[in-house]
């Protein structure tokens, strides 16, 4: 636990066998209401780490609200248990449709037409984070949207919507201190996942908008979701958009050989994991590759560099247009 700012702290709540090691919790202390800044996943691990930094905090749940930057069990999982009886817990309307009991079944259906293998469907839903560390109780949430203010402990922040990660993701602005709380919509070591599962949605667009958004942004200190904290906003967003332009140049590559669905697609490309091959990936980061490699045919196709087909069993492939 370290303090960023005066009474504004950061709890590293660690991610057991998770790539992304760990997620970072801030706290700001007030003296009304402190507020939490997302939670870790809903499993023993993480709710040991967060609520013992509450504790060396002093942070009272009946007095403390919390703030979810976005869906993801890795930042909304504890929520329903580290809330108090008069907590407020903080979120986006768009990222609600997530929460849908049938989502999985959903997803699990296009990822058999995105060419997931059947026999593999089912171990990738169930290991899926979301499935298995969201919240064990259903919550109530107080909406917020573009514009509205969240004040505590001296600090003002301002939301902005910056759906791509995932639709409803929000970021925090605070102008006067020149700070931003970007969840996982810009992160410094490491490329925020942007997946598709569904046909009616183009989140690598929306990402790049957003990311287009708060790059003329004053900001002097990035709080992201992950890893390391830094200073250069303008920086890593140019790097950002750079590995996406490189994933579209590998993508257009890769399929002026042959169509590929995006499974066989994703399998092809190249990848920061640590695996001699496809078959040894996890099986839940070859769902979110194969995700990621979706969201970027998507983005291709409606430029108008490639066009899709089904066949009989309504798997889909591209082609280069």
């Amino acid at each position: 636990m370290e303090e960023i700012m005066p009474g504004l702290y950061r709890i590293e709540v660690p991610l057991p066998g998770n790539p992304l090691k760990a997620v970072n919790s801030y706290v700001i202390k007030d003296k009304e209401r402190d507020l939490i800044i997302d939670t870790g996943m809903n499993r023993p691990e993480c709710r040991e780490a967060l609520e013992a930094g509450l504790e060396e905090l002093e942070v009272e749940r009946d007095r403390t609200d919390i703030f979810i930057t976005h869906v993801h069990a890795d930042h909304l999982g504890l929520a329903g248990e580290i809330s108090g009886s008069s907590s407020r817990v903080y979120f986006n309307r768009p990222d609600i449709e997530l929460l849908r009991r049938d989502i999985w079944e959903r997803m699990g259906s296009f990822a058999a037409r995105c060419g997931f293998p059947v026999e593999e469907l089912r171990r990738a839903l169930e290991r899926h984070p979301g499935n298995r560390y969201s919240p064990s109780r259903e919550l109530t949430f107080t909406f917020l949207q573009e514009g509205d203010l969240l004040s505590t402990g001296g600090y003002q922040f301002k939301c902005l919507e910056t759906p791509g990660h995932t639709p409803g993701s929000i970021c925090l602005y605070e102008p006067h201190k020149k700070i931003m709380v970007t969840g996982d919509h810009v992160l410094g070591d490491i490329t925020p996942n942007i997946s598709l599962w569904s046909e009616d949605a183009n989140p690598l667009q929306l990402y790049m908008a957003s990311l287009d958004k708060i790059f003329p942004l004053e900001v002097s200190r990035v709080l992201p979701g992950h890893r390391r904290l830094f200073n250069d906003l303008q920086g890593r967003i140019k790097e950002l958009k750079k590995h996406h332009q490189l994933r579209l140049a590998e993508i257009q590559e890769l399929l002026g050989r042959e169509a590929l669905n995006p499974y066989q697609l994703a399998s092809r490309m190249s990848w920061d994991i640590e695996a001699k091959s496809w078959e040894e990936f996890p099986i839940t980061q070859r769902w979110f590759a194969t995700g990621e490699a979706m969201a970027h045919l998507k983005y291709m196709e409606e430029k108008g560099m490639l066009e899709h087909e089904a066949n009989e069993k309504e798997l889909i492939s591209f082609r280069l247009a």
